[in-house]
């Protein structure tokens, strides 16, 4: 990394971290085989989406028994909580998580802006809750002028951080190929002047390093780290496509390109132990879909084995660079 910021300049720089610590100070048994000497604190997750057929109390048992220290729990239209039900349900489906041990330190929403009928139900059930993250949705380009497409996104998202703040949720924007915010830099200049309190950033790694190259993603890590609330996890291999064309695969952790031992090193530095929500959104033929998702509930057994096989490796990765921070 070209600059790796101390713990006394990441404090500095990032007043949310005692929010945040706070309410993922006390974390369930599960997390206990990544912590210990030089240890990272802050829960791994299964991000819901990988197990669609499973009900909340099944989501639980597969999470807890995989090794998982919490649940990135979906929020949204294609979700284990349907955002028109959250008042009713997000409290069931979290009860029924905690039951486990589990910990639920963040949603995965759709959200983009404040005027969504279901946003202030979502976020101040969460606060509720004590849940103190959630992602957004996503804003997309046009192409026809990028300038204004991004301005107005920006607009919406601080109409639906002051909307986070009022509920004390601290919001964090995924960084996703194909939208605005993929190269980072479009939408950090846009998150920079909000309060960082409340707005920050979820990274992606996998999709930084895929969009940013060779060495993008390392400005790119450095930019979010001051601001940063949450990481997805994922790696990629590139894929030779008819007419000498690349395309970006997901694979399981350790198979592909993406440095996250590099990465992690640089965030042991930073004193970062916020969520950390493991994306295995690839394909195993006759298992699961190309993002990931269980094809049946026959199938959910092999796609939760490959995921406590990647959390595996990625509780390696933590150790090792925490370890040494």
């Amino acid at each position: 990394m070209t600059k790796a910021f101390s713990r006394r300049e990441f404090f500095q720089v990032s007043s949310a971290a005692a929010i945040a610590g706070a309410a993922l100070s006390a974390l369930p048994a599960a997390a206990a085989e990544v912590q210990g000497q030089g240890s990272f604190r802050g829960p791994l997750c299964l991000f819901s989406k990988a197990v669609p057929q499973l009900n909340w109390h099944e989501l639980a048992q597969a999470a807890k028994e995989a090794g998982f220290a919490g649940v990135d729990l979906t929020v949204r239209g294609d979700g284990h909580v349907l955002p028109q039900n959250a008042v009713r349900d997000l409290p069931k489906a979290v009860e029924a998580i905690r039951a486990q041990g589990l910990e639920v330190p963040m949603i995965t929403t759709e959200l983009v802006e404040a005027n969504d009928p279901t946003a202030e139900p979502i976020l101040q059930t969460a606060k509720q809750l004590g849940i103190p993250f959630a992602k957004t949705g996503y804003y997309h380009y046009k192409m026809e002028n990028v300038w204004k497409e991004r301005n107005q996104a920006g607009e919406k998202l601080r109409g639906l951080v002051a909307l986070a703040a009022k509920h004390e949720i601290q919001l964090g924007y995924h960084n996703h190929a194909h939208y605005i915010g993929a190269a980072i830099w479009d939408i950090g200049e846009i998150i920079e002047k909000l309060d960082s309190r409340w707005c920050g950033f979820y990274f992606d790694l996998g999709h930084s390093a895929t969009d940013g190259g060779q060495g993008a993603w390392e400005i790119a890590t450095n930019l979010v780290i001051p601001r940063l609330k949450m990481v997805a996890v994922k790696d990629f291999y590139w894929k030779e496509m008819p007419a000498r064309r690349l395309e970006a695969r997901t694979c399981p952790m350790g198979k592909g390109f993406v440095p996250w031992s590099d990465f992690l090193q640089t965030l042991a530095k930073s004193d970062f132990h916020g969520p950390v929500s493991l994306h295995d959104e690839y394909e195993i033929p006759g298992i699961a879909d190309e993002q990931g998702r269980a094809l049946s509930r026959a199938a959910v057994p092999a796609v939760m084995q490959a995921a406590q096989e990647n959390l595996q490796y990625l509780k390696s990765l933590f150790r090792a660079a925490y370890s040494h921070a």
